[in-house]
């Protein structure tokens, strides 16, 4: 094989550098090396599949699958439409969310404990009513395993249909195991930990969801919207497009989006994988660099 020129490895790595800059945010190169080189126990080893999931390019489309799916439960889509500050601040939430993951995920057992520490706190914060009347509060229990269901069966998803190495059953079995042991360190009572109990749970949420007024603009700002520049749109619109295709059928029916046809969403797949392998590439560390 070739060796890449010297203007294929700035492309790279400018590319690399400002997906990561907009995903971890500025303190982002020192929270790597502090999640990746700190000495000490981690809650998962470098084999478990959480890893696998997690520390591929599939999150960018699981991750936004997510936010859609999440936006259907009406008392968690006003939570986080009157506190999260993801339109005045969308980039800002994005950091704070995968920060959080990597930790969980990547860092020492006692980072990970004190993220874990630090969103319970903000969610013990957030409560009001909803225009109806209705109370809620962040730390609800039931609110956060339905926020906990569907985003791992998003990341899941996507990572079945884009990983760069799929897991088999078994895997993605273990792979909602690990992410129980998130959820429960978050105060979800039992969460699933196959993937069988997943799918019965979000089952089980499916008469309290809704397409409120605030989720339908929440998918308008995130499918139409996007606080990007132009020349980020069209990759933007192709990530959107797999997203949303990677909704469950009665997830986008409620929000108003259509299925593609066959061909259609044969092509909108292919497009993802060519999608997630520029990322994969984009970000993959330069040889003798550490990620």
């Amino acid at each position: 094989m070739d060796k890449p020129s010297a203007g294929d490895r700035n492309l790279r790595e400018r590319l690399g550098s400002t997906l990561f800059s907009r995903v971890a945010g500025p303190s982002g190169p020192a929270n790597r090396v502090r999640i990746h080189t700190a000495p000490g126990p981690r809650w998962f080893g470098p084999d478990r599949p959480i890893r696998t999931v997690h520390g591929d390019a599939s999150m960018f489309i699981g991750g936004l699958s997510a936010l859609l799916l999440q936006s259907l439960h009406p008392l968690a889509m006003t939570a986080v439409a009157a506190h999260s500050g993801f339109r005045g601040d969308p980039w800002g939430r994005l950091q704070r969310t995968s920060t959080f993951l990597a930790v969980t995920t990547y860092g020492t057992a006692q980072d990970a404990q004190l993220a874990v520490d630090r969103v319970r706190a903000v969610h013990e914060r957030v409560r009001g009513t909803t225009a109806a009347g209705t109370p809620y509060r962040a730390a609800d229990p039931h609110l956060l395993g339905w926020v906990h269901a569907a985003e791992v069966d998003s990341f899941l998803r996507a990572h079945e249909r884009f990983g760069a190495h799929p897991l088999d059953a078994a895997g993605y079995d273990a792979y909602v195991a690990d992410a129980a042991r998130v959820a429960t360190a978050l105060g979800v009572p039992d969460p699933p930990r196959d993937r069988s109990s997943l799918l019965a749970l979000l089952t089980a949420y499916r008469p309290e969801l809704q397409a409120t007024p605030e989720a339908l603009e929440a998918a308008r700002f995130l499918l139409r919207h996007p606080p990007l520049p132009w020349p980020a749109r069209a990759p933007y619109a192709l990530l959107a497009a797999n997203a949303t295709a990677l909704l469950p059928s009665w997830a986008s029916g409620m929000l108003g989006l259509r299925r593609a046809t066959a061909p259609v969403d044969g092509c909108v797949r292919l497009s993802g994988r060519a999608l997630t392998r520029s990322i994969r590439w984009a970000m993959a560390p330069p040889p003798g660099r550490a990620s």
